[in-house]
């Protein structure tokens, strides 16, 4: 009988359009999270995903400012902010203060942008904590493409990116180039930045790009099965999510941080940390 109640109760979240909708781009930014944001971690970037989540609201600014969609801009803002952030500090190591210039700089720009425009930027707003429930079909098309984009980017460099992300001089020292290949990542970056705060928005980019990729890092034996847990974990949390955000009055960014804060908590309890991750599946 229980079983009959939630199969019944799932296939009265599939008969409605905004449901679907969610769920499809959320499966989608969710995998693409896991993989971008394992990346993520190993290379120890996670200051730059966050500042490029950032940047990306103040390009969202901008572009309601000039009568845009705000997706426009914030793919120019972060997609820019990653190439600056790239040539001005060369290593994925030690990056920290070149993201932090060019981050106070973009949101000196957003400032502006806000304090320009005289409405209520309305849309700009609603990516600080993101708007999965009010995503269209032709915005699910658009994510389904990016994610498509990334996916096959990353696999044409899936080698050296990872060899790279491990271990940087070495990888540089072996002639591998190490700078085209961190502007490209960082270009990847900041196209599953741009979609992935239609889930859970600007301020809580952290909760599907960095939190399941550091409870894989602490799972993981092999960067195989680090990715493979980093996208499980989003998808859980994501589809949890949203089903606890239909039957509840709660936004759905809510459910998604709590859900994998919880579980990077309990990894962090009963989990080891496979340190020699790094040695299993580059060669």
């Amino acid at each position: 009988m229980n079983n009959f109640l939630v199969i019944h109760q799932l296939q009265t979240i599939w008969q409605y359009d905004f449901m679907r909708h969610a769920f499809e781009a959320g499966t989608i930014v969710a995998i693409v999270a896991g993989i971008v944001g394992y990346f993520v971690v190993i290379r120890r970037s996670s200051f730059a995903a966050h500042a490029l989540s950032h940047a990306g609201f103040a390009g969202a600014a901008g572009a309601v400012l000039l009568g845009l969609n705000p997706i426009i801009g914030l793919l120019a803002f972060t997609m820019g902010g990653g190439i600056l952030m790239a040539v001005l500090g060369k290593k994925a190591a030690g990056r920290d203060v070149q993201v932090g210039t060019v981050l106070s700089f973009m949101l000196g720009l957003g400032v502006l942008f806000i304090s320009l425009y005289k409405g209520y930027a309305t849309q700009a707003y609603s990516l600080l904590f993101g708007e999965i429930l009010g995503i269209s079909h032709n915005s699910v098309i658009i994510t389904l493409i990016a994610g498509i984009v990334i996916l096959v980017s990353l696999a044409s460099i899936y080698r050296p990116l990872l060899f790279s992300s491990l271990d940087e001089d070495v990888a540089e020292a072996k002639g591998l180039p190490v700078y085209g290949i961190g502007i490209v990542f960082m270009l990847l970056i900041a196209i599953a930045t741009s979609i992935s705060v239609q889930i859970v928005g600007v301020l809580l980019i952290f909760a599907l790009m960095v939190t399941p990729a550091a409870i894989a890092e602490r799972l993981a034996r092999t960067p195989a099965q680090g990715i493979i847990i980093s996208i499980a974990v989003a998808l859980l949390a994501t589809w949890t999510g949203l089903i606890l955000a239909f039957y509840m009055p709660y936004p759905v960014s809510f459910f998604i941080t709590s859900i994998v804060f919880l579980l990077y908590g309990a990894a962090r309890v009963f989990g080891g940390r496979h340190q020699r991750v790094r040695k299993n599946g580059v060669n």
